[in-house]
C-alpha cells in the first residue's frame, strides 16, 4: 500500500485533556477500498483519535491530510465537507421524526423531502441497505436506527466511514447484514474504519489491523496473516490466554425463583410478559435478547428498583426456607438477611456517584453496617485499593471522582464493588460493556469465582459468542416474553439470534 496515496494521513496526531496525554504522536494511514479495524485497551486513545478525524477535537499537535493534501477539521461540519462521516455508539436521531426528515436535518436551505426519500432509495439499492425514508424513528429496531445514521453519512457525501462499536447491540443476524453492507461499501472504493472489541469480527470483516496501546501507535498487521492471540498480545504488550473458563456447576441448588413476572414501564407499555425461571447456586445464567426486550426491566425487578403488575420473585435459602422479595425495596431486601448485588447497565446513573470518589462509592454499600455516628473509612478504603489492584483500575488515585475516569475504568469500579459486598446472588447488566478485552476477561474470571463460591449469577450479555462460552444456561428474551431456555453447552449463535427473534426456539431447563 505504500505506494497508494491514503485516503487519510494523521501524522504526529497528539492529544492532551488535563494531565492526560490521550493520544502519543500517533501516526495512522487509512486507505480507500479496505477496512481497518482500529483496536486498544480501554484508555488506548482509539475515540479520541477518530473524534479528531470528524471534528470534535483538535488535535494539540500533528497534521491530518485528506488524499494527499493537508486539511485542518475543526468541526463536523468540515469533516463533512471532506467526506468524512463518523457513527457513534449513541445514536444521534429525533425519534418523533421519520427518516427522511432526520437525514435533512442540518443542510442549508430548503431541502425536497420526496428528492431526500428518493437519494435515500438509491443509496440504499446501491448498498443493500432496507429502509423506509417515511418510517418514524420511534418505530425503528436498534440495528434499523444504525442504518439511519450509515446512510445520513452517506447521504451527506462520505467516502471515508468511522463506525465506533457498531456491532455492540445487534444479533448475529443483524451483524450479518451489516458486514455484507460494509463489504459493498468496501468494493465501492470507500475507506472503513471500525472500532471493535470484538476479535471474531476483527478476523472475519477486516482488511489491516492498526494497535493503539497507552495512546501510542504501535504497528498495524494484515488481517489474514494474523490471529486474534497476536492482535490482542499488541494490544496489551504481553501474552494473554483467551480462554473463558465454564467450571461444572458445583450442587446446583434452586436460589432465585421467578414466576409470572409481568412489568408495565411509565407509558403502560408491558416490558416483560409472564416471565417465569429459576436461577441456581452454582451457574450463570445468561440472559440473551435484542436490546429493549426486557433485560433492563427484569433485573431492576428483582433488585427492588421497578414495581411489578403481578408475578413473584422468591428467594430460597440453603435450608429451603423461602422469601417473597418482590415489592420490596433494596434496603428492605437487605435486612431480610438477602446478600444480592447488582451491576446496572447505566453505570453513573444508577451505580454509582460520579462527582464521589472511589472510597465514598464503596462506602454507598457500607455505610449503613455503622455502629456509631461517624463512618468508618478505613474498610472502604482498602476495598477501593483492593478493586485498582484486581482489575487494573487506571486512575490518578483513590480520591479522584469516578466521572473523571474512562468508561472501561467505571465499568471495573462497579463491578468491583459489587463483587466484595459477598452477594448470594449477582445480577450483572453488561458487565463487560466497553472493556477492552484483557479487562474482559479479568471480569469473566471474577464472575467464575463467583460461580465456583455457590453464588447465582444472572449475566445479561450481548456478546453471543461469551454467552455461549460463559454461561451453563442462556435465557432468551424477545418482546419481553421468554421464546427459550438453553444449556449454554448445546447452544450456537444462529439458534439464539433467531429466538431473538422468535423463530423457532422451545424453553427446556
Amino acid at each position: 500500500m505504500e505506494n497508494r496515496i491514503p485516503a487519510v494521513s494523521m501524522q504526529g496526531i497528539s492529544k492532551r485533556f488535563g494531565q492526560v496525554l490521550a493520544n502519543d504522536q500517533v501516526c495512522l494511514d487509512i486507505y480507500r477500498g479496505e477496512i481497518l479495524a482500529l483496536l486498544g485497551e480501554n484508555g488506548s486513545g482509539k475515540t479520541t483519535l477518530m473524534n479528531m478525524l470528524s471534528g470534535i477535537y483538535f488535535p494539540d499537535e500533528g497534521t491530518i491530510s485528506v488524499d494527499g493534501r493537508e486539511v485542518v477539521i475543526r468541526s463536523p461540519k468540515d469533516a463533512y465537507e471532506l467526506g468524512i462521516g463518523m457513527i457513534h455508539q449513541h445514536y444521534k436521531l429525533v425519534d418523533v421524526l421519520t427518516v427522511a426528515e432526520n437525514i435533512a436535518l442540518g443542510h442549508k436551505g430548503r431541502l425536497n423531502l420526496k428528492e431526500v426519500s428518493r437519494k435515500i432509495k438509491s443509496i440504499c439499492d446501491a448498498y443493500g441497505f432496507e429502509v423506509d425514508p417515511n418510517e418514524k424513528i420511534y418505530n425503528m429496531s436498534v440495528s434499523q436506527k444504525q442504518t439511519v445514521e450509515i446512510v445520513k453519512v452517506l447521504f451527506r457525501g462520505a467516502e471515508i466511514l468511522i463506525l465506533d462499536e457498531p456491532t455492540a447491540v445487534l444479533t448475529p443476524q443483524e451483524t450479518d447484514k451489516l458486514f455484507a453492507v460494509l463489504r459493498n461499501m468496501r468494493k465501492d472504493g470507500k475507506a472503513i474504519v471500525i472500532i471493535t472489541h470484538k476479535m471474531h469480527e476483527v478476523e472475519s470483516l477486516s482488511d489491516r489491523v492498526a494497535v493503539l496501546r497507552a495512546g501510542k501507535y504501535v504497528g498495524d498487521m494484515i488481517t489474514a496473516q494474523t490471529n486474534a492471540q497476536e492482535m490482542t498480545n499488541m494490544m496489551v504488550g504481553h501474552s494473554v490466554t483467551l480462554n473463558i473458563q465454564r467450571p461444572e456447576p458445583v450442587n446446583p441448588m434452586p436460589r432465585l425463583e421467578v414466576s409470572g413476572l409481568t412489568v408495565r414501564n411509565e407509558e403502560g407499555i408491558v416490558k416483560l410478559d409472564d416471565v417465569s425461571f429459576t436461577a441456581y447456586s452454582g451457574e450463570i445464567l445468561g440472559i440473551a435478547g435484542i436490546s429493549g426486550s426486557g433485560q433492563k426491566e427484569l433485573l431492576e425487578a428483582i433488585a427492588g428498583l421497578q414495581p411489578a403488575e403481578k408475578g413473584s420473585v422468591c428467594y430460597i435459602e440453603k435450608d429451603g426456607a423461602r422469601e417473597e422479595i418482590l415489592g420490596k425495596d433494596p434496603l428492605k431486601i437487605a435486612e431480610m438477611g438477602v446478600a444480592l448485588s447488582f451491576v446496572p447497565e447505566d453505570r453513573l446513573g444508577m451505580g454509582l456517584v460520579g462527582n464521589m470518589d472511589l472510597t465514598n462509592n464503596m462506602m454507598l454499600r457500607s455505610f449503613r453496617r455503622g455502629l456509631s455516628p461517624f463512618t468508618d473509612r478505613k474498610e472502604p478504603r482498602n476495598v477501593a485499593q483492593n478493586v485498582v489492584d484486581e482489575l487494573e483500575v487506571s486512575t490518578p488515585g483513590l480520591t479522584t471522582p469516578v466521572r473523571r475516569l474512562s468508561g472501561g475504568n467505571v465499568q471495573k469500579v462497579l463491578v468491583g464493588r459489587e463483587i466484595t459486598s459477598a452477594p448470594t446472588v449477582l445480577l450483572t447488566a453488561y458487565a463487560v460493556r466497553g472493556l477492552d478485552i484483557n479487562s474482559s476477561y479479568t471480569i469473566y474470571d471474577l464472575i467464575n469465582r463467583q460461580k465456583t463460591s455457590g453464588v447465582a449469577v444472572i449475566y445479561v450479555g450481548e456478546d453471543l459468542d461469551v454467552l455461549v462460552e460463559l454461561a451453563d444456561r442462556i435465557l432468551v428474551l424477545c418482546g419481553g416474553k421468554v421464546s427459550g431456555i438453553v444449556p449454554g453447552k448445546k447452544a450456537t449463535k444462529r439458534e439464539i439470534g433467531l429466538m431473538m427473534t422468535r423463530v423457532g426456539g422451545e424453553a427446556h431447563e
